[in-house]
């Protein structure tokens, strides 16, 4: 495949994607309102663009990594968007965590153009994007999914195929709602190990070979919250949206979650202890702030 890649946002998600896309010896065009986001994507061997105009000329196939619906649909259908200004038979990825109704709105108008789009939230982090390793989850046509698939595989070591526009999304919003649950599900257990006496670090190991395993206690805790290091890439204020995004859509249901609402409301009570922009993997410390934060002695 020889395709120009397109790349719009190139925040710690966005970035990494366009890098390990170059890597993979893709051209990579990049735009961001940010100059210093754009500096260091051209560091990593991403070309700038100084206007979506000139992004769009050059590539048939455009990535979005933006932070929230509300900017896909303001990149997308805006009086400057790229429906305005892409090609027909172009395919639009967008690896936002968005919400269905704004995927298919989009797509709606998209298709009128002839202009294909996927949503394709993805996991794994800015880690997960620098390595090529993230996992997506995918909802569109299955014919625009397989033309982009070069490219799909070249960013992400997994891909689901889920459903139509908007599956992506409600699989993704389903996936960030057990891992903010498992978050803080895990740091209870650890704590109850810790208040009975037992080392937590033995405890996470035992439960890492049994069935209470999950990617918070194989993952997060081991790498983030046990070192103390905090630093994922990811925010509480991210993690807080996403939560947010599977209230609002269990709501929209009329769907009884109960666990899922307490856990909702865990994470919208920490925003009195924890800023938006500390790193996810601090919600740990509302349940024991002595065991989990940044010093032993917090």
């Amino acid at each position: 495949m020889t395709h120009t890649i397109g790349v719009i946002g190139l925040g710690n998600m966005g970035r990494n994607m366009a890098a390990t896309l170059v890597k993979k010896s893709f051209t990579v065009i990049g735009f961001d309102l940010s100059e210093t986001a754009c500096k260091q994507a051209v560091e990593q061997g991403v070309i700038p663009a100084s206007q979506l105009s000139i992004l769009t000329e050059q590539c048939d196939i455009i990535i979005l990594s933006l932070p929230k619906a509300e900017h896909v649909e303001a990149v997308c259908l805006g009086a400057n968007g790229l429906i305005h200004l892409v090609t027909a038979g172009t395919t639009i990825i967008d690896t936002t965590t968005s919400v269905p109704e704004t995927s298919r709105m989009v797509a709606a108008e998209c298709v009128k153009r002839d202009i294909a789009f996927l949503d394709a939230p993805v996991s794994g982090g800015p880690a997960g994007a620098a390595a090529g390793t993230m996992s997506m989850v995918i909802g569109g046509d299955m014919k625009a999914y397989r033309h982009v698939l070069p490219v799909l595989e070249a960013m992400s070591s997994t891909r689901v195929h889920v459903g139509d526009v908007g599956a992506g999304n409600i699989a993704k919003i389903a996936n960030n709602m057990l891992a903010a649950a498992h978050l803080i599900t895990t740091a209870e257990a650890l704590t109850l190990a810790e208040k009975a006496g037992v080392d937590p670090e033995k405890v996470l190991e035992a439960i890492n070979a049994g069935s209470g395993r999950s990617a918070a206690s194989q993952a997060m805790f081991p790498t983030w919250v046990m070192t103390k290091a905090y630093d994922s890439g990811f925010t509480m204020g991210l993690m807080r949206k996403d939560v947010g995004l599977a209230k609002t859509l269990a709501q929209s249901l009329n769907v009884e979650l109960p666990m899922a609402m307490k856990s909702a409301e865990l994470w919208e009570d920490s925003i009195h202890k924890l800023a938006d922009s500390d790193d996810f993997c601090c919600i740990a410390q509302c349940t024991n702030p002595l065991l989990f934060g940044k010093e032993d002695n917090a």
